[in-house]
């Protein structure tokens, strides 16, 4: 393997290696120590923890051990390498925190303010498990089980993965406090925004599509004011059939109100659409 090829691969698994870090350090330091739950695979390995006091590092690997050769055989090795990695580092972040709190050179965050703990274990396990996502890895489990059901069945990797949480953190009901459960959907809702906001980055944006009678004066003022590139479409209107430029334009959040007034001012019947957009590449924005 040459150093480019070695170099490319450090880099993509350094990140999911700093993922996985941070999400076993908020299982063990948020969510374990105030037995609150987790969906998927790493919910399994928790409720084996709380009924039997098994090391989830120990189980989340077994688990998913069987998961891995199916998905081998379905998916390819090409889909499943950063899948395995990251399933792997996880669990040795898992033993890391594992023996540091044995040894007592960390004390977990224990506290009957669930509203407080739940609100940190949903911002750093989402934190980790965003980095993860973002650079193509997987924390194994129910994600690599969708993707089969996907392939299989054609069913929705969302859909599914959302019913396999709901199933196991539902499950938990049977050993930990309805509390604590409810508590527990707090953390994946607030996980899963933060896993949006780290997979979209810096870089979300909004795009305008703005419907005008005055095209080139609007995107004058565009490319003057905000310095931003603008595309004109050729267009008909249904009703009255003249034929027009529609305007559109992407801009940074921070840009939106600046560029609305702006456009406000040079047209005040300009008839404006504003669309997310969670991703952005090219001059101006990220580049590749």
């Amino acid at each position: 393997m040459s150093a480019k090829s070695l170099s490319a691969h450090f880099r993509a698994v350094f990140p999911i290696a700093v993922g996985t870090a941070i999400y076993a350090f908020a299982l063990h330091y948020f969510v374990i120590s105030n037995e609150l739950m987790e969906g998927g695979i790493t919910g399994i390995s928790l409720l084996l923890n709380y009924i039997f006091g098994r090391a989830p590092s120990v189980t989340t690997l077994a688990i998913n051990i069987p998961i891995f050769y199916i998905g081998w055989r379905i998916l390819g090795k090409e889909s499943m390498v950063y899948s395995i990695i990251g399933t792997l580092l996880l669990s040795f972040f898992l033993w890391v925190m594992e023996t540091l709190i044995r040894h007592g050179w960390i004390v977990p965050f224990h506290t009957q303010d669930y509203f407080l703990v739940t609100a940190y274990a949903g911002f750093t396990l989402g934190s980790g498990l965003g980095i993860v996502f973002r650079y193509g890895g997987t924390t194994g489990g129910s994600d690599i089980i969708a993707r089969v059901a996907q392939k299989l069945r054609g069913w929705s990797m969302g859909q599914f993965i959302l019913l396999s949480d709901v199933l196991v953190i539902g499950s938990s009901l049977f050993f930990i406090p309805k509390e604590k459960v409810l508590y527990t959907f707090v953390a994946v809702f607030i996980a899963s925004k933060m896993i949006d906001i780290i997979i979209e980055g810096a870089y979300a944006a909004k795009a305008f599509t703005i419907i005008t009678d005055a095209s080139e004066a609007v995107t004058e003022a565009i490319t003057s004011n905000l310095e931003r590139g603008v595309t004109l479409f050729p267009a008909i209107g249904a009703f009255s059939k003249q034929q027009k430029n529609v305007v559109y334009c992407v801009v940074y959040r921070s840009e939106t109100k600046r560029l609305k007034d702006l456009i406000r001012s040079v047209d005040p019947r300009a008839f404006i659409i504003i669309s997310e957009v969670h991703d952005v590449v090219g001059e101006g924005f990220k580049p590749e």
